[in-house]
C-alpha cells in the first residue's frame, strides 16, 4: 500500500494536488525542491512512490524526467492528467500595478507569457518551484512580489489572486507519471498502455521497421520522443508510449521488438487514464 509520495514542490503544488487526486486514500506528500531529489528519495526508500510531470499539452515534454526514470531504473506504474490553471497571486490589499517582480517555475511562465506582455513593468524571473514561491511570499511577507501557482496554494498561504487562469492557453493539461522501485503491484488484466525506450540501429528503415511492428501487433502509437545519447554523438533513444486493448499484442511486439531494436527496455506497464 502506497502511504507517502515524493513530489516536485511543496503543499499546494500542482504535482501535490495529483497526490490528492490520484490515490484512493490519502497519502503524505514528501516536499522536495528537485527532481533529482524526488528520485533519491525514491531509491533511498523514504517514501513507497513519486510523481513525476512528463509533458504538457503547451509546452510540450519534460525531457530530463525520462532520462531520471531510465537511467535509475524506475518504474511508471500509473499516470494522471491534471487541468493545470495558473493564477497570479500575491499578499493582499496589492493590485496588478504594485507587483514589479513574479517569480515562478520556468514551464509556468513560459505558458503565460502573453498575459505578461500586456504587464511590461512585471519583471519576470524563474525559481524551482510554483507554489514554494507562494509560501515565501507569505513567510516573509514581500510585498510587490508576485507567484503563478494553484488556487489551492493560494489558499494555503493566505495570498489574493490577481487574475484567474492567465496561461495563454485556457485547455491546459499536464501529465504526470506515478513511479515505483518496481511494477510488483501492476495487475495485468488492468494493462492497456506502456511505456518504452530503445535504440534503433543506425540503418535506413530502422526506426520505422520496429514502428512497423508495432503497429502490426495492434498497438495504437500516442507518444514517440528522441533524446540523445550522451556517449555517442547523433545517435537517439527513442521513448515511446502505446496503448492496446489485449495484453497479449503487447507481449508479442515486445517480443519482437526485443530482437529488432538496441537496448530495449519497458518503462512501464499501466491502466490508460485518458480512456
Amino acid at each position: 500500500m502506497i502511504k507517502t509520495v515524493a513530489i516536485q514542490g511543496v503543499k499546494g503544488s500542482f504535482h501535490h494536488i495529483v497526490s490528492q487526486q490520484f490515490f484512493e486514500k490519502q497519502v503524505d506528500a514528501i516536499e522536495c525542491l528537485t527532481f533529482d531529489r524526488v528520485v533519491e528519495s525514491l531509491i533511498g526508500e523514504e517514501c513507497d512512490a513519486a510523481i513525476m510531470a512528463l509533458e504538457n499539452s503547451i509546452a510540450g515534454s519534460i525531457i530530463p524526467n525520462y532520462a531520471l526514470i531510465d537511467n535509475r531504473n524506475l518504474h511508471i506504474v500509473g499516470e494522471h492528467y491534471l487541468d493545470i490553471q495558473h493564477n497570479f497571486m500575491a499578499l493582499k490589499n496589492q493590485s496588478i500595478a504594485h507587483i514589479k517582480e513574479v517569480y515562478s517555475h520556468p514551464m509556468a511562465l513560459l505558458q503565460c507569457k502573453e498575459f505578461f506582455k500586456q504587464h511590461p513593468h512585471i519583471k519576470l524571473i524563474e525559481d524551482k518551484d510554483t507554489a514554494e514561491v507562494a509560501k515565501r511570499i507569505n513567510e516573509n511577507q514581500l510585498k510587490g512580489v508576485g507567484a503563478i501557482a494553484s488556487v489551492m496554494a493560494a489558499d494555503i498561504f493566505e495570498l489574493d489572486i490577481l487574475a484567474h487562469s492567465i496561461q495563454t492557453i485556457k485547455h491546459n493539461e499536464t501529465r504526470f507519471a506515478i513511479v515505483k522501485r518496481t511494477n510488483s503491484e501492476v495487475v495485468e488484466a488492468e494493462i492497456n498502455k506502456a511505456s518504452l525506450k530503445f535504440e534503433a540501429n543506425h540503418k535506413r528503415g530502422s526506426l520505422a521497421t520496429i514502428l512497423n511492428v508495432m503497429s502490426d501487433c495492434k498497438l495504437n502509437l500516442t507518444k514517440i520522443q528522441s533524446l540523445p545519447i550522451i556517449e555517442t554523438p547523433w545517435k537517439y533513444a527513442f521513448f515511446v508510449d502505446v496503448t492496446f486493448d489485449d495484453y497479449s499484442d503487447f507481449k508479442k511486439a515486445k517480443s519482437l521488438s526485443e530482437i529488432m531494436a538496441d537496448n530495449f527496455k519497458v518503462l512501464g506497464e499501466y491502466k490508460n487514464a485518458k480512456l
